[in-house]
């Protein structure tokens, strides 16, 4: 055989085995395409069925404040003379908190003496003339007109008097208010005003200090809008935390719902008043609150979260779906039963928080692993006509 027929004869088994190689990649997605197997299924997010508790909450916001307040202002005008009380100070009813310059008023109360002692001589005198001109009007002597002034001279005399009396008990009221006093016990939480400045008292009496009664108990105003307020009643337990705080839960009651909606960000709403106990001091007036009110409260429940009960398996898995018809108080949870096959699972659903639900049935059980989705790699396959190529798992064993 020549060397050219060699060389043809190479190239034509070459040409042969690059057809070769043609067909049996055309081959391998025809085979992949219909031939199925079991040893690909799909992969599955699981979840174990927990037992505990399950709380229905609605959520909010609010602020603090002190469960009473008075704001202490002034009925006179005049000059702040000295400061007597300070932020944060614990003070008793009565306590001087700061005195206004009292000179004009002290002068104001000599000169009302002044005119009730002048009023009182006259009145006197007036008394006096009366007691020695009526026996001559008695006898004669003296005409009526000429008695008339004499008479009424005692009756002015007696208003004059009264008209002084009540000029210098006014006088002395208002040097007496010249003195801030504190209408209740309580912890000074606001100062607005400083030694040597000038108060104007009108038809608005100025703001002088802010004192809360009892920090020992405070209260929340929170903002529920109209969607929820039909679930939060008088006296509903309440817990919230501050963000002074973040890892400490404090807790209350609902006090009151007021009756008068607001209208916020185009959002109807109603202020819900809410007590708190603050023995150790930690909460503050102004503390913006993070609330959550306990709608419903379920103990020792069966717990299976909402992503199983939405599960939907897909086509072509076999899944036996005989777990009875869903309606707005059942469903349905889906575990692998034997042949890795899905298996569904009746259940009545309860009271959910949005991530839980409290679920009965009778093949329920705490620790069961149930269904909650597919793995995002996962999706039903078809296998591969030259699967005996893959090397098997120990076991034969099939990855969920």
């Amino acid at each position: 055989m020549t060397f050219k027929h060699r060389l043809l004869t190479i190239g034509k088994y070459a040409l042969m085995a690059c057809g070769a190689i043609y067909l049996v990649q055309l081959a391998i997605p025809l085979a992949t395409s219909w031939w199925p197997t079991d040893n690909d299924q799909p992969r599955y997010l699981f979840a174990a069925v927990t037992q505990g508790s399950l709380e229905t909450i609605v959520s909010s916001t609010g602020t603090l404040a002190a469960l009473e307040t008075v704001e202490i202002g002034t009925q006179v005008s005049g000059t702040i003379a000295r400061i007597e009380a300070d932020y944060n100070d614990h003070v008793r009813k009565g306590q001087v908190l700061a005195v206004l310059d009292q000179a004009l008023f002290s002068a104001q109360v000599r000169e009302a003496e002044a005119n009730v002692t002048k009023a009182r001589a006259t009145l006197a005198q007036a008394e006096d003339e009366y007691r020695r001109n009526r026996p001559l009007f008695e006898k004669g002597f003296l005409s009526a007109q000429e008695f008339l002034p004499v008479s009424t001279g005692v009756d002015t005399a007696r208003a004059a008097l009264a008209a002084t009396e009540a000029s210098l008990a006014r006088a002395q009221t208002n040097l007496a208010y010249t003195v801030i006093r504190s209408p209740i016990d309580g912890t000074v939480i606001k100062r607005s005003v400083e030694a040597g400045q000038t108060v104007a008292a009108s038809l608005n009496t100025p703001t002088l200090f802010l004192i809360a009664r009892d920090l020992t108990s405070m209260q929340i105003e929170a903002d529920v809008d109209e969607s929820d307020i039909g679930q939060i009643r008088d006296g509903q337990a309440v817990r919230f935390t501050v963000q002074s705080y973040p890892e400490k839960t404090f807790h209350g009651k609902v006090s009151q719902i007021r009756l008068q909606p607001r209208t916020i960000s185009n959002v109807v709403n109603y202020t819900v008043l809410i007590d708190a106990i603050n023995d150790e001091g930690l909460l503050l007036p102004g503390m913006t609150a993070t609330i959550d009110f306990v709608i419903k409260r379920v103990e020792k429940a069966l717990l299976v979260p909402n992503a199983a009960l939405r599960f939907q398996p897909p086509e072509g898995t076999g899944a036996a779906l005989d777990g009875g018809v869903e309606n707005e108080d059942s469903g349905r949870v889906f575990i692998v039963g034997a042949g890795g096959a899905l298996q569904a699972l009746a259940v009545n659903k309860g009271e959910t928080d949005g991530d839980r639900t409290a679920v009965s049935g009778e093949d329920l059980r705490e620790g069961l692993e149930v269904v909650s989705g597919l793995r995002p790699e996962a999706k039903p396959t078809r296998t591969n006509f030259f699967s005996f190529l893959r090397p098997q798992r120990p076991g034969g064993a099939s990855s969920r």
